[in-house]
């Protein structure tokens, strides 16, 4: 049995482009962000022994977000999945421990052999701050770390809103005011900071590969090549033919196939004003240049910029509670994205 794949980085990185593609391949399945490591376990929750009554709701949550979405209410009393895992419950093994971890890593098998496949591949951008807790569960596992230039994450983020309208019909309404209070060009910038950093700690680790977006999009096959061969499976020509998924600035049009040539400076031409570019060139400087980003001179408003730095606080608390529902420690989860 081989270990899983996990797809991770800052979020609006390509991290779904990927999942598709992995999708593609005749021994990979993709599970689509189940948010388990700091939505469903945290810290206080390694090596603890479970009842049942807890390990079917974390069961029934796991295969109500990736079957039924994220946005999917779970009822434990009325839920669509219960008799399976019911049935999955009744044969666990008696000599392995009921823990959160070990009822996630039997979901993603099972998961992935349910569709007739081997390996899964789990994608969840912000795991990126949980590589080591996913080295330590699955020490046979492979991370696959997407990184993109923070102006292009940055109006993708700004516009994440938009999909509601371009065809993404399960972001509700409530999900659409969240994303229009989480932007602000400063949060985005620090995330992606911190993300970016995160991840370059396991820059050498064997199991670890780092993608650029821009590498993914302007040479597919040949970047795709590499990780194929990172991850010890043979490389698939029909990998590449993945629907032309929406975007935060397009609608989906899943009659075309394959990789969509992005412009490289779309987020200048699209909608990032001079404020924004700033605030995120000035923050992310140092890892810009790290990973071949070039600045772009411009010249903001003083005026703007001062408005924008005083307006951080008041969205960055408007965000926090907007995110508490999401987070099973809330302390463990701004300490990772902020540190």
């Amino acid at each position: 049995m081989k270990g899983p794949i996990f797809i991770v980085g800052n979020s609006r990185s390509g991290t779904t482009m990927m999942m598709r593609i992995m999708n593609q391949h005749s021994e990979v399945h993709s599970i689509n962000e189940p948010h388990f490591f700091g939505s469903l376990w945290s810290p206080a929750d390694e090596d603890r022994v479970i009842e049942r009554e807890e390990a079917k709701l974390l069961f029934l949550k796991l295969f109500t977000r990736q079957r039924a979405g994220f946005f999917e209410k779970v009822d434990k009393h009325k839920a669509k999945y219960k008799t399976e895992v019911d049935s999955l419950l009744s044969t666990w093994p008696n000599e392995k421990k009921l823990t959160r971890t070990n009822v996630y890593s039997h979901f993603l098998y099972y998961e992935a052999t349910f569709n007739s496949k081997s390996i899964p591949c789990e994608k969840t951008p912000q795991n990126v701050f949980y590589i080591a807790e996913i080295l330590d569960t699955f020490p046979d596992a492979h991370i696959i770390h997407m990184v993109r230039d923070p102006r292009g994450t940055m109006l993708s983020q700004k516009n994440k809103w938009k999909r509601r309208k371009l065809g993404a019909v399960f972001i509700t309404k409530k999900e659409v005011f969240r994303l229009r209070v989480n932007y602000h060009p400063i949060t985005m910038s620090r995330l992606w900071n911190a993300a970016v950093k995160a991840g370059m700690k396991y820059a050498n680790h064997a199991s670890f590969i780092e993608v650029r977006f821009k590498d993914l999009v302007s040479d597919p096959e040949h970047t795709l090549r590499k990780i194929c061969a990172h991850l010890s499976i043979p490389y698939e020509e029909g990998m590449l033919q993945i629907p032309h998924a929406g975007s935060s600035l397009e609608a989906d049009n899943t009659s075309e196939l394959g990789i969509r040539q992005k412009k490289e400076q779309s987020w200048q031409e699209k909608g990032l004003t001079d404020v924004e570019i700033h605030e995120c060139q000035t923050i992310c400087h140092d890892y810009m240049k790290h990973y071949g980003f070039q600045t772009l001179e411009v010249h903001p408003s003083l005026i703007r910029v001062i408005l924008s730095k005083v307006f951080f606080p008041i969205k960055l608390t408007a965000a926090l509670l907007m995110n508490l529902n999401r987070m099973r420690s809330i302390a463990d989860t701004i300490k990772r994205r902020m540190s």
